[in-house]
């Protein structure tokens, strides 16, 4: 089966998937404060919307419905502008949320003006607004294949795009952008994280050594633990995820590899299975809710129960 077919099969889970956590989420009672819950809740809006823009619109009608108006150079143009802003917003929410809750672990005398309501609206507003400016250049790389009756039809890359300093220049900004940039932030504020609840945890736990307390149990370390096992779990899903995608980008450039020799080709392989896992990257949250949080999972367990006691009281 083709990667695409494999894809085709998985949309409607992933979709699924995302609407659940943000339902879930956005009613607010998975015991997480409100910063950290607008953060989740905005990675699965982006996530959903990579899946609908790259799955739905891209692959599957476009696949199963050719000669529609998606099949038209605008609307694949348009159609690049809109998965590329949605991935960067994607990839970038990860990252804010990274640097969220290293500020509330690490920096406790900015954790008051940075860990609030307000901060984290500015921040997903920012950056929603910035990245779609940023891929509206994408509108403009693609060439019509083909022209019937005054209608530009399929897309092809422009050869401007490969050789033009300014297209250049923008092509590898947005490499850089995503994903290498945010690769390099998750995992420097991941380190300085451990290091800080390392050496935290070292002085409490001698402050424990010397109380005359029988019950050495820590209230606040534990409390911090349960925190950071959401957060570096989803980074570090994130870096696995993306670390196929990523590798294989710096193989290909650095080899300058043009073709493939056909399908069984390790590097087609290769390519392909890092778009699968990129893709899959986006309804991974949901999973590490549902494994981390207790309370998430409880509401899961009422939403799947809801429609059948419904059901039953209706009956009765």
């Amino acid at each position: 089966m083709t990667t695409e077919v494999h894809i085709q099969d998985a949309s409607g889970l992933l979709i699924a998937v995302n609407s659940v956590a943000i339902l879930i989420l956005s009613r607010g009672k998975c015991g997480l404060s409100k910063c950290i819950t607008h953060y989740l809740v905005a990675m699965a809006v982006a996530d959903l919307l990579v899946v609908f823009t790259d799955v739905i619109l891209f692959t599957v009608i476009p696949f199963h419905f050719p000669g529609t108006y998606l099949n038209t150079t605008p609307a694949c143009s348009l159609l690049l502008v809109l998965l590329s802003a949605a991935t960067d917003i994607s990839v970038w929410f990860t990252v804010t949320f990274t640097f969220d809750r290293f500020v509330a672990i690490c920096c406790q005398k900015l954790k008051t003006k940075y860990c609030t309501e307000k901060t984290v609206v500015v921040v997903i507003t920012t950056v929603s607004v910035l990245f779609c400016l940023k891929n509206i250049l994408w509108y403009f790389i693609y060439e019509p294949e083909y022209v019937i009756d005054n209608v530009p039809w399929g897309y092809t890359i422009s050869p401007n795009f490969y050789t033009e300093t300014a297209w250049v220049a923008f092509d590898s900004l947005s490499i850089i952008l995503t994903p290498f940039l945010p690769f390099v932030l998750i995992l420097l504020l991941n380190a300085l994280t451990v290091r800080h609840i390392l050496v935290a945890s070292r002085v409490r736990r001698k402050l424990l050594d010397h109380s005359k307390s029988e019950n050495h149990t820590d209230p606040e370390m534990e409390n911090r633990r349960k925190s950071i096992i959401l957060l570096f779990t989803i980074s570090g899903s994130f870096i696995l995820l993306w670390m196929t995608n990523v590798l294989y980008f710096l193989y290909w450039r650095i080899n300058n590899i043009d073709d493939y020799a056909g399908p069984h080709d390790p590097a087609y392989i290769t390519e392909q299975s890092g778009y699968m896992l990129q893709l899959l990257s986006t309804c991974t949250n949901t999973c590490i809710y549902a494994v981390t949080q207790t309370k998430f999972r409880e509401q899961l367990k009422n939403a799947i129960k809801y429609p059948f006691t419904a059901i039953v009281k209706l009956v009765q």
